[in-house]
């Protein structure tokens, strides 16, 4: 793995404000004078604008430096990417995790149900997910149903941001994909992504070239949504390089025939990349089975096995599968 940044005469973060004296303006008995009052003397600890700067600047590309060789890297933080995320960070929380989502707010199309209204539908078993994050829900029999969405993604990722070993890069999308000759045998093998900031990524044709950066990893999983804006990238991307023959294509919605197929069909479908989500939809011509969301989590927690079955049965060397 990348070794340890260390930073060589770094300004120190907390605010040292100098007065005419000498000494730390604002600061009494060695604590910043500040006040929570709400009856007009709220006072906050004094910052100069720099040291916010450098404050995210540090973590930031620290945490870029860092994360350059990850041990999985997953493309999509909505439902079943954010599920995949939770199941395998908590799992094996020695594995570096990391999450690259293209827009600015992650959740994908789990912030609503059906036609912007706001109740989460989800079917028995997947509600079993539910209680283990500690989403409540209303008991209908067969499926339960969440009062917003919005509650189980904002739980989902509360719980996945706090694992240590799980970073989250938003507004940043994957170009490409990095592949290599397979150390198993023939053909290549998915080793990782190719990234960009997405507002980049949305105006190569309007600037002149804008190269990306790469994060390389073991095992990639797609969890990029069914054909949109970004959607279905990976599955595209294997017609186009020449590793799947062509796109299934999502077919009409049928519930019944829908989540099943999602869950039981989340593999590896090339080798180092495990799709999961509504992607396979694309991928294997599979039902889409509108605003029911069980499969997604179940979908995810299953790409989480497919990853930890990979990097348990290889031998890894800097982030690369060698045999």
């Amino acid at each position: 793995m990348a070794p340890a940044v260390i930073y060589d005469n770094q300004p120190d973060e907390a605010p040292l404000l100098l007065n005419k004296n000498g000494g730390k303006a604002g600061v009494s008995n060695g604590t910043y004078d500040v006040k929570e009052d709400y009856a007009g003397d709220y006072r906050f600890a004094p910052i100069e604008e720099a040291q916010v700067s450098r404050a995210m600047i540090k973590r930031y590309f620290n945490t870029m430096y860092e994360r350059a060789i990850s041990d999985v890297v997953i493309i999509g933080a909505g439902s079943a990417g954010l599920s995949c995320a939770y199941h395998l960070g908590k799992t094996r929380p020695d594995l570096k995790i990391t999450i690259i989502e293209a827009s600015v707010a992650p959740g994908g199309g789990a912030w609503l149900g059906g036609q912007l209204m706001t109740p989460m539908v989800v079917r028995k078993p997947a509600e079993r997910f539910l209680d283990e994050v500690g989403v409540p829900y209303e008991d209908e029999g067969a499926f339960v149903v969440v009062k917003h969405a919005a509650l189980f993604t904002s739980t989902i990722l509360s719980r996945v941001l706090s694992l240590p070993n799980v970073v989250l890069l938003n507004a940043t999308a994957v170009e490409d994909l990095v592949v290599r000759p397979d150390p198993r045998g023939a053909g290549q093998r998915v080793a990782g992504v190719v990234t960009n900031w997405t507002l980049v990524a949305l105006n190569h044709d309007t600037q002149s070239c804008m190269d990306p950066n790469v994060l390389t990893a073991p095992v990639v999983v797609s969890a990029t949504g069914h054909d949109g804006p970004m959607g279905a990238f990976s599955a595209k991307r294997l017609v186009s390089m020449g590793l799947l023959k062509e796109l299934g294509n999502m077919r009409g919605l049928d519930m019944n025939r829908a989540e099943p197929a999602i869950v039981n069909g989340t593999r590896e479908v090339a080798p180092g990349l495990i799709m999961t989500g509504m992607e396979l939809s694309e991928h294997d011509g599979s039902n889409r089975m509108g605003p029911t969301f069980g499969a997604m989590m179940a979908s995810g927690i299953k790409a989480a096995r497919e990853a930890i079955r990979i990097i348990e049965s290889s031998q890894i060397v800097d982030g690369k599968i060698v045999a």
